[in-house]
């Protein structure tokens, strides 16, 4: 998939689920389902999470069409390498690594560097990105968005951290090109499959309701 296209498919889904923490296969298969229930159809598989290489895989084979499947916490090209070999169609860092964006793109795959300030921002710009995810934003909120957006208005910001059905909306509207949702949608314990299509069903609503509001 080229780069072009995976960011457009990501800012007209909006909403990239992040799982990170001990899951099983089978688990996974099934948030994957659970996820697709409503709609949603961008599934972050960190790789500090139990099996991470082979649940990417598997999920490109379950749902070669139906989902777009990134691997989160690519911190390093060799990391980014091994995220590709199993299948992942782009990747998300929490660091902005030139090394890993040139690998990027050498390769032709979509990569998200993690930025928090303005100079993070224009580094991975100045190496050829035009998205990136802006984390962690539960320190912040959405105000730190919108004033970075003020000076860099050509980057496509994909917030993630602490992001849920009630604050996504805040985001939308301070210009997110999307969002990165993970514990308030599945979180590490305690989840049910349908907990996490009602949540994802909110999110989408929500994320969709606030981007028909003129800024």
């Amino acid at each position: 998939m080229q780069p072009e296209e995976a960011r457009e498919q990501i800012k007209q889904g909006g909403v990239i689920a992040i799982v990170r923490g001990d899951f099983s296969l089978e688990n996974l298969l099934a948030i994957a389902e659970a996820l697709l229930a409503a709609d949603l159809r961008i599934f972050e598989v960190t790789l500090n999470t139990t099996g991470a290489l082979e649940a990417i895989a598997a999920l490109r084979r379950r749902f070669p069409q139906e989902l777009l499947v990134a691997a989160g916490t690519a911190r390093d090209a060799a990391a980014f390498d091994r995220a590709t070999a199993a299948g992942a169609q782009f990747t998300i860092a929490p660091n902005c690594d030139p090394a890993t964006i040139a690998r990027a793109r050498e390769t032709g795959v979509l990569h998200l560097p993690g930025v928090f300030t303005p100079t993070e921002v224009q580094t991975a710009f100045a190496h050829g990105c035009r998205m990136v995810k802006l984390a962690p934003c539960d320190i912040v909120g959405a105000k730190h968005l919108r004033v970075l957006r003020a000076p860099l208005d050509d980057v496509e910001f994909v917030p993630t951290g602490g992001i849920t059905v009630q604050t996504i909306a805040e985001f939308a509207r301070a210009g997110a090109a999307a969002v990165g949702v993970g514990g308030s949608l599945i979180p590490k314990t305690g989840w049910s499959l349908p907990d996490i299509t009602a949540t994802a069903r909110a999110l989408r609503a929500a994320w969709l309701a606030a981007k028909a509001i003129p800024m």
